[in-house]
C-alpha cells in the first residue's frame, strides 16, 4: 500500500510516520502539509490511504476529503486530529478511521492492521482478473459481470460511529436498527452503535434485498431472523438470533413482510 500523510506539524507528521512503519507493511511516499498541495500531487500520483489531519492550510482536511470523494478511484480516509467534533461528519464522508491525537501507539497498531487486511480483501481479485480469470465467489456469475450480494449482505461493508471511533462492519453482523429522536440506534453482533442520520438515510446505505423496514421506526435484517411470533391486530413480533430484543412488524408491513418471508 501507498499512503500519503498530510499534517501541518511536523513532529506529529514525524511520529505518525515512524508508526506506520514500525507496525505495517505500508510504504509512506510522501508527507505534506498543505491542502492545495494535496490535490495537486493526487493529480500526478495515486495512493491507496490518506492520513489526513484536518487543520491544515489552504484547504482543510474535510473539504478536501470531499474533493477526493469525487475521484474515480478513491483512497482510504484516516482523519488524524486533536479535536472530537469531527467525527460525525467523518462518518458521513465515509472515512475508513478516526484517529485522536496525541497518538496512542496501540490504538494506530489495530488501526493499521485493519487498514492492511481491508485493502487485501478489497483488492483479493485484482490479479486474477488482470490475467484473464474470472473471480470465484459465492454466486454463480458470468466472468466479467459483477457478483451479486448475499442475503446476508456478506463482503458488503458500512462505516458505523461508536464514541469518537468509526468501525467498518460487515453489514451481515447488522441485526436491527431502531430510531431514536434524530438518531438512529443499530445493534451489531459486536455491540450498539448510534447514527447521527435518520433510519430512512441509514436504511438507503445498506442491501435492500437483505434489510426491511418492518416498522416506522425499526428496520431488521431478514437473515437474522430466529423466530415470527404473532402478536396482536394479526402482526408479528421478530425475534433474533443472540440478541434477547423483539422487533415490531407494523400492521401496515404485515403484508410485504408474509411475502417475503413466504408465510
Amino acid at each position: 500500500m501507498r499512503a500519503l500523510i498530510v499534517e501541518d506539524e511536523i513532529p506529529a507528521s514525524e511520529e505518525l510516520n515512524y508508526l506506520i512503519q514500525e507496525h505495517s507493511e505500508i510504504e509512506v511516499v510522501a508527507c505534506l502539509e498543505d491542502g492545495l498541495d494535496v490535490l495537486k500531487f493526487l493529480q500526478e500520483q495515486e495512493v491507496d490511504v490518506i492520513f489526513l489531519d484536518i487543520n491544515i492550510p489552504s484547504l482543510d482536511g474535510m473539504m478536501l476529503a470531499h474533493h477526493i470523494g469525487k475521484f474515480a478511484s478513491k483512497p482510504y480516509i484516516v482523519f488524524t486530529t486533536a479535536y472530537k467534533e469531527h467525527a460525525a461528519e467523518a462518518f458521513e464522508l465515509e472515512a475508513f478511521d478516526y484517529i485522536l491525537k496525541p497518538y496512542d501507539e496501540k490504538r494506530i497498531a489495530a488501526m493499521l492492521l485493519k487498514l492492511e487486511n481491508a485493502f487485501k480483501r478489497d483488492h483479493a481479485g485484482e490479479g486474477l482478473v488482470e490475467h484473464g480469470q474470472a473471480q470465484v465467489t459465492d454466486d454463480t456469475s458470468v466472468q466479467g459481470s459483477p457478483p451479486k450480494a448475499s442475503v446476508a449482505g456478506s463482503g458488503i461493508r458500512i462505516n458505523l460511529l461508536r464514541n469518537d471511533n468509526i468501525i467498518v462492519t460487515d453489514t451481515a453482523d447488522i441485526y436491527y436498527a431502531e430510531a431514536q429522536e434524530k438518531v438512529t440506534k443499530v445493534y451489531t453482533k459486536n455491540g450498539e452503535f448510534t447514527m447521527p442520520v435518520s433510519i430512512s438515510d441509514f436504511h438507503g446505505r445498506l442491501p435492500q434485498e437483505s434489510f426491511f423496514r418492518c416498522h416506522r421506526s425499526y428496520l431488521v435484517n431478514l437473515s437474522q431472523i430466529r423466530e415470527i411470533v404473532p402478536w396482536f391486530n394479526n402482526t408479528y413480533l421478530l425475534r433474533l438470533r443472540d440478541l434477547e430484543a423483539e422487533v415490531p412488524v407494523s400492521r401496515g408491513k404485515v403484508k410485504e413482510f408474509r411475502q417475503l418471508m413466504r408465510i
